[in-house]
């Protein structure tokens, strides 16, 4: 793979949104992506702010200050 691709992966059938950092070798995968097929959520985006405010409050130190980084779906559109 390039440097910075964008790519699609299946999980129980469900797209999931990746993109390959090759200069660090990582995957970054679209956390809304998998909280919508872990949970089933209908509204996976607001499922995310909720838990980040939560996790915040009893101090988690697992969710960090970065701002959510713009993944295309399919159609383009992010």
């Amino acid at each position: 793979m390039t440097k910075k691709e964008n790519s699609v992966v299946l999980f129980y059938e469900k797209q999931v949104r990746r993109l390959w950092d090759g200069e660090k070798e990582l995957w970054y995968f679209s956390i809304v992506d998998v909280i919508e097929i872990l949970t089933e959520s209908v509204n996976p985006r607001k499922y995310w702010s909720v838990l980040k405010t939560r996790l915040k409050k009893e101090g988690s130190e697992l969710v960090t200050n970065y701002n959510q980084l713009k993944m295309q779906y399919s159609d383009g559109k992010c």
